[in-house]
């Protein structure tokens, strides 16, 4: 998917969220259980529940990879069933890779050609060679930790070095990789004041936020800092919405979280 097609669904759909699919089997409505695959069984409800309100989904491959090997084939399973039956939307593999060479070639391959996803995340600690083999998927895109929602980011991204904060110097240096024009960037949503910085650097980049919701992020912030022209913004709520319920009523509760989501986001559009 181009960032044009992301651009035309967002203003079609008055709603720039995307839903994170982290499935725990400890936490999903009891009757799935019963079911021969519950991880997909939960998904493709949610995904029928919620797909006209959304423009992306986000699996953090972690729900899945818990599971061994049936956990992987839920995935595969839920990755086919978005791009079959919707493939408007945007799929983000929330993986988080970062290795070096042929080893990040080959994590590229198993997310852009076997598993067919439009997007992965990954860390960039490693540098650009740990990057770029993601990037050389032209038709693909990257997504970047820049500056993440949790405590543990001011250890080291919010670090003064030579004078400037790591974390810009991280998107700075991004910049002037190979294909670069497909890197998108993860800013928490609980970090919304410095967004007016990161629009500094990458004023027209799409930014992937999560935080919203559940961690405490504001969406109203995020907004007023992070908005571009063309949005710039894929705001991500989770436990959110998928756990809204663990009751028989689980979708309903889901529709009416990313509804009042959805409604929240056309009013910052108009």
């Amino acid at each position: 998917m181009t960032t044009q097609q992301l651009v035309s669904e967002i203003r079609k759909k008055k709603s720039f969220l995307c839903i994170g699919l982290d499935v725990d089997l400890n936490k999903i409505p009891a009757h799935l259980l019963q079911e021969e695959d519950p991880i997909f069984a939960f998904n493709k409800a949610i995904i029928d529940a919620t797909h006209h309100l959304c423009v992306a989904y986000k699996p953090n491959t972690a729900f899945y990879e818990a599971y061994g090997i049936k956990g992987w084939k839920s995935l595969e399973k839920t990755i086919n069933y978005l791009n079959e039956k919707h493939p408007e939307i945007f799929t983000i593999a929330d993986a988080k890779r970062g290795d070096i060479g042929n080893t990040s070639t080959m994590y590229a391959k198993a997310f852009f050609e076997d598993l067919a996803f439009d997007s992965v995340t990954v860390a960039p600690y490693m540098g650009k060679d740990s990057v770029e083999p993601f990037l050389a998927f032209e038709h693909k895109h990257t997504i970047m930790l820049a500056l993440t929602s949790n405590q543990g980011a001011f250890d080291f991204q919010t670090k003064t070095v030579d004078g400037k904060e790591l974390y810009k110097q991280v998107i700075e240096t991004s910049k002037s990789w190979k294909n670069s024009q497909n890197l998108m960037y993860v800013v928490g949503a609980t970090k919304a004041e410095y967004l007016a910085d990161i629009r500094k650097i990458i004023p027209e980049s799409f930014l992937l936020v999560p935080g919203v919701g559940a961690q405490g992020g504001s969406l109203e912030e995020v907004c007023k800092h992070g908005m571009t022209d063309t949005v710039g913004l894929l705001i991500n709520s989770s436990r959110g919405i998928i756990y809204a319920s663990n009751e028989s009523d689980f979708t309903k509760a889901a529709t009416a979280k990313a509804k009042e989501l959805q409604q929240q986001m056309e009013n910052v559009l108009k």
